[in-house]
């Protein structure tokens, strides 16, 4: 079976915490992954409202849609824990971009990596548009030229 592995990024943009919460857990009394892709899907709209390009702005109708999502598990979340969770960018394209979260726990135990591949995309006109240059800027983690 072949196995997904996540590559980490060089750096990360953001860092947020979050509690494992009893709605959090399965069958099994730990954090089911329906949860934790939820809390995934928190942490990037804090990651895009922090670098001040929204996933959804009702004024314009620009966002972002979400083009696959991947996770690999490394280990259990338990109710009372906090997950915390490194988010960066990698691979930017002409459209869009992945988000790489990294997951531990408040003791640094590895919880997951995962990563969400992100298109910008207009929904006034249903189609995808370009990664802004600014916003390409901003994920990469650079530096704007002066004026």
């Amino acid at each position: 079976m072949a196995r997904i592995r996540i590559e980490l990024p060089a750096h990360y943009l953001l860092t947020i915490e979050m509690p494992v919460r009893i709605t959090d857990l399965n069958y099994g009394n730990h954090l089911g992954n329906h949860a934790l892709l939820g809390l995934l899907h928190e942490a990037r709209v804090q990651l895009l409202q922090h670098l001040g390009y929204p996933e959804f702005d009702p004024a314009t109708g620009l966002g972002h849609i979400m083009a696959d999502v991947a996770i690999e598990y490394k280990g259990e979340g338990f109710y009372g824990d906090t997950l915390r969770i490194q988010l960066g960018a990698t691979d930017l394209s002409k459209y869009g971009f992945d988000v790489v979260y990294w997951v531990h726990n408040q003791e640094g135990r590895e919880i997951a990596r995962a990563k969400t591949g992100m298109l910008c995309f207009d929904y006034n006109t249903r189609k995808l548009r370009p990664l802004p240059a600014e916003y390409a800027v901003r994920l990469r983690r650079e530096t704007p030229p002066a004026p």
